[in-house]
């Protein structure tokens, strides 16, 4: 983690509380696989049914599609029932995307420069992992009433938006902190994705890399040019 040791460890010391058990749906391996990104999706798609989306609404955007967390939605949201339409900068990935359940994609950059307040209503929801420009212009294309879980910055901190979404139409910005959740929310996340989860899907996601190849792999996945979740073997 950032503020404790034990990232890429055999063996890590942990407060007890942070931890909750490996649910039987899943190995130690799938588990890592899934990870923060796809237990971060699932906590998305909780607020989103929390605040009533369901998938006659329409259709949800998920940005930062071909990341872990966007990919773990993609999945999860397809498996549930909803349209779901990826947003990416990578063409090479429209496949992968398809594969995932992605009923159509479109070019990350309608989304990532300077846009209106109010654009025309599209998106039932969004489950956006990028910030800045793309969630301002994300919520300004939200329809009335609809929820935008907000849960990454790849584009950047900043949000260059309106009030216009939020008073005019009524949309929800719900943000997604993945890391001091209660115990009962981890759990109850943990559980739907054993249970919601197309398992088949994760050596798509996924790749396994081996401890000494780790350092390779960082300034490429800092860089986008990694898809989905890389696991790291340490003991080897």
């Amino acid at each position: 983690g950032e503020g404790h040791w034990g990232g890429l460890a055999q063996k890590a010391r942990l407060n007890g509380d942070w931890l909750i058990p490996l649910p039987k749906a899943f190995t130690a391996a799938q588990a890592m696989a899934i990870g923060t990104a796809g237990y971060t999706a699932m906590l998305c798609i909780l607020a989103l049914e929390h605040n009533g989306v369901t998938p006659e609404q329409g259709e949800i955007l998920v940005t930062g599609a071909n990341g872990g967390v966007g990919s773990f939605a993609i999945a999860l949201l397809s498996k549930l029932g909803y349209r779901v339409v990826a947003s990416t900068g990578r063409t090479s990935e429209h496949d992968y995307l398809k594969q995932l359940g992605a009923s159509e994609i479109i070019d990350r950059a309608t989304l990532s420069e300077p846009g209106k307040p109010l654009a025309k209503e599209r998106w039932a929801a969004v489950i956006d992992s990028v910030g800045s420009h793309t969630l301002a212009n994300a919520c300004a294309s939200t329809k009335a009433n609809g929820t935008v879980a907000a849960c990454g910055l790849a584009q950047g901190m900043d949000f260059p938006a309106s009030v216009a979404p939020f008073i005019l139409r009524g949309v929800t910005l719900a943000g997604i902190n993945s890391v001091t959740q209660p115990k009962a929310k981890r759990v109850e996340a943990w559980n739907r994705l054993a249970r919601d989860l197309d398992f088949d899907l994760l050596p798509l996601i996924s790749h396994e890399i081996g401890l000494s190849e780790a350092i390779d792999a960082a300034p490429r996945l800092l860089a986008g040019q990694l898809r989905g979740r890389v696991v790291v073997d340490v003991n080897r």
